[in-house]
């Protein structure tokens, strides 16, 4: 694999996350506890999108076989997706989806920090200007965890199962494949499970903050980056590719 071909594969990384994470969180739309949270849910989810179509645009660019943003986004099987785990796990309840959110965002927060310092000038535009985004993203998801877990009893528990449950794909998204070897190798990014103590410390802060408990240790699901999915994936891409599959070349 050489550079071009590993900052290609890292971009759709970066785009297939927001991608899958923007469709489950698209998934509420209209089914949000208050309205006023189903509509920051919706727009979370178009703040993924759009995330997403930028670095598919790039990726598009680096490939150069006059494909679109949209061709990457909907013609590609399952296999063909690099993004983490956690993100295509199915909402659950609204703990479930702070939850995650809160996972994922603080994740993002820290990685998206470090590629806004890349050497690559596309990557380093990209990343800086989804921080803003992300932050609120972060900023919102915690202040859900928080008060879900001092609220009632079944919010505290729901929220704690939440944890429970999503805590085991938490490790795949510090994985380091032969993408990441050959773009720290180029100086394009940093050794992105350096993250991981930054990451834990925040998350744990929060979690102590709405009186969680981080499970003890266990089996940690990983191979998200590598193409290898949970079942959850393909639901996902029947929904987000019928269109596109059954009217080829459709447009608005």
């Amino acid at each position: 694999m050489n550079t071009k071909e590993a900052l290609y594969n890292f971009c759709l990384r970066l785009g297939d996350n927001n991608l899958i994470l923007g469709q489950r969180l698209a998934e509420w739309c209209s089914n949000g506890p208050i309205l006023e949270e189903d509509l920051a849910m919706t727009n979370l989810s178009l703040d993924h999108f759009g995330q997403a179509e930028f670095m598919y645009e790039y990726a598009a660019e680096m490939e150069g076989k006059n494909r679109t943003a949209d061709d990457i986004a909907y013609l590609r099987n399952e296999r063909g997706y690099f993004n983490s785990l956690i993100t295509e796990q199915p909402n659950g309840d609204f703990a479930f989806t702070m939850m995650k959110q809160l996972l994922y965002s603080t994740f993002a927060k820290y990685l998206y920090e470090t590629l806004s310092a890349s050497s690559d000038k596309r990557l380093s535009e990209l990343a800086a200007r989804a921080l803003k985004e992300i932050k609120y993203h972060l900023r919102h998801s915690s202040e859900w965890i928080i008060r879900l877990g001092n609220g009632t009893e079944e919010s505290r528990i729901r929220t704690q199962q939440a944890l429970n449950e999503l805590w085991w794909y938490t490790a795949d998204m510090f994985v380091l494949n032969e993408t990441d070897k050959e773009l720290i190798k180029a100086n394009i990014i940093s050794d992105l499970s350096e993250l991981y103590p930054k990451w834990k410390s925040a998350v744990e802060e929060t979690l102590k903050l709405a009186n969680l408990n981080i499970p003890a240790n266990g089996h940690m699901y990983k191979g998200g980056y590598d193409g290898n999915h949970t079942e959850h994936l393909g639901h996902i891409l029947c929904e987000l590719q019928y269109l596109q599959r059954a009217y080829p070349g459709a447009k608005w």
